[in-house]
């Protein structure tokens, strides 16, 4: 250290307690900032960048806490109380048949504390059976498969479920067909236009003739392509009213858009990547990189395809499904602002039902997790020996932060409702947490207030470190180039 003060004399140095000040208060303004968006009565916080963009968001918790004496012997208690917490979460776990009535509380839970309740409600149902339509037996679950599209349209509770695809761009011809019903989808990634040659090369003719008879050619190779899908069209469709939809990744150019339109089919030209896998698992089907294959088998099917234009944009429906693999919520509302803070509440409410699937076991929420491991920790307490167990007390006395900035984000007084809680689980047993509309105990199990399992597993890791480090730094350099200056 002392050759780093050589090199660089005006190196701020906090040593100690000072340093130990430092991360403290560090710590603690970082909680003070986030404790008042715990649960669903907390409150929101906006965020306004450099550029002034501004962001309305309310997550995340931080449990750090202050303590007098030396951190080593303060850390060395954490670490004990962790253990013993983390034996208790095992414990109490509740082991469930996540079916749907589970699955939607475990989504009201989480979603309620990002929005209002009646849009928490509209969103909990579309969330978990978005997850239960992609979910795989025996197959871990891809979020990627659920497509979030945004409308900026009507208020936030008409966001919906579509069971199949939303796409944000429609057909590229006047004369196509704005809503097909029973519907053929063929899926591909084969260019339809003319495009240039890979390698640089030149071209020279005896007369025009010859180059008429080039650009003949060269237009004859996309013409078979499009024929192709012609005739599968009328092998396929007949004389019947089902519809027919082309979905290719490159281009269509106006010739061959024109020569599928007169046929009746609908093409939709330049689809992104990302949906080529989502379509095929929507409508079933094989994405084609080629023609030479083609065949029947290789369609897909909707129930109906509509396009659907909002001011200069357009979207393109494929609903009805019959076993969609992939699926999209239709996310609107009336101004940016709304539309980001319910993709964000819905991506937490995707994770917390993925969360709950994958653990096979919830957690009662409402804090009463907290107050029931704190409970614990306090009678395991004699069994640590010497000053490690006002470690164990710190440890404790944090986790009752929790209920008590649950009641405090409630309007209820604090200290009242703790007592009332911790009274009503040493009476009971059960695990009991803060009713957020009367201030009472509740049984949290009973009401299906649910959190994840894993999520409180983390937790508990992750605070513990996080403090302890924080707790044993004892000396902060801060030294940029700036300070080399002059």
């Amino acid at each position: 250290m002392s050759a780093v003060k050589t090199l660089n004399p005006k190196a701020e140095v906090a040593r100690a307690q000072a340093a130990l000040a430092v991360n403290i208060s560090a710590a603690r303004g970082l909680q003070d900032v986030l404790r008042t968006n715990l649960g669903p009565k907390g409150t929101m916080k906006m965020l306004v960048s450099g550029a002034g963009d501004i962001k309305l968001t309310k997550d995340g918790n931080v449990l750090l806490h202050e303590m007098g004496l030396h951190p080593r012997i303060i850390t060395e208690g954490f670490e004990a109380a962790k253990e013993k917490a983390l034996q208790f979460l095992e414990q109490i776990k509740v082991n469930k048949e996540m079916d749907r009535e589970t699955l939607i509380d475990v989504a009201r839970t989480s979603l309620r504390t990002k929005v209002h309740a009646e849009l928490a409600d509209v969103l909990t149902e579309a969330v978990v059976d978005s997850i239960l339509a992609i979910k795989k037996k025996d197959e871990p679950i891809d979020l990627f498969m659920v497509e979030i599209m945004e409308m900026k349209h009507k208020s936030e509770t008409d966001t919906s479920l579509i069971r199949g695809l939303v796409l944000d761009h429609g057909a590229r011809h006047p004369d196509m067909k704005k809503r097909v019903e029973n519907a053929y989808i063929l899926t591909c990634n084969v260019s339809l236009e003319y495009e240039k040659t890979e390698v640089n090369s030149g071209f020279f003719y005896k007369s025009a003739e010859e180059r008429e008879k080039l650009v003949k050619a060269e237009r004859k190779f996309i013409e078979d392509r499009v024929k192709k899908i012609i005739e599968l069209k009328k092998k396929v469709c007949g004389d019947s009213d089902k519809g027919f939809v082309v979905i290719n990744q490159k281009g269509i150019d106006p010739f061959s858009l024109d020569a599928l339109a007169k046929e009746g089919i609908v093409a939709l030209r330049r689809a992104k990547r990302r949906n080529m896998e989502r379509l095929t698992l929507a409508c079933g089907g094989i994405a084609l990189n080629s023609f030479d294959d083609l065949n029947p088998d290789c369609l897909g099917h909707a129930g109906l395809v509509y396009e659907y234009t909002l001011g200069e944009e357009k979207f393109t429906f494929i609903e009805k499904c019959n076993n969609p693999r992939s699926v999209t919520l239709l996310v609107k509302g009336p101004n940016k602002h709304t539309l980001t803070q319910i993709k964000d509440a819905i991506r937490d409410g995707l994770r917390a039902v993925k969360n709950a699937i994958d653990d096979g076991c919830v957690v009662p929420g409402a804090g009463a997790v907290e107050v029931a491991m704190a409970e614990a920790l306090i009678k395991y307490k004699p069994n640590v020996k010497g000053r490690a167990q006002l470690g164990v007390q710190a440890f404790a006395d944090a986790l009752l932060i929790i209920p008590k900035v649950l009641a405090q984000n409630s309007g209820f007084d604090l200290q009242e409702t703790l007592v009332k809680i911790q009274a009503e689980h040493s009476e009971s047993g059960q695990l009991v947490g803060v009713d957020l509309n009367t201030g009472e105990p509740m049984v949290a199990a009973e009401v299906g207030v649910w959190d994840n399992y894993c999520v409180k597993k983390q937790l508990l890791h992750s605070c513990t470190v996080i403090a302890t480090n924080i707790l044993l730094v004892d000396e902060i350099m801060r030294a940029g180039m700036s300070s080399l200056k002059g």
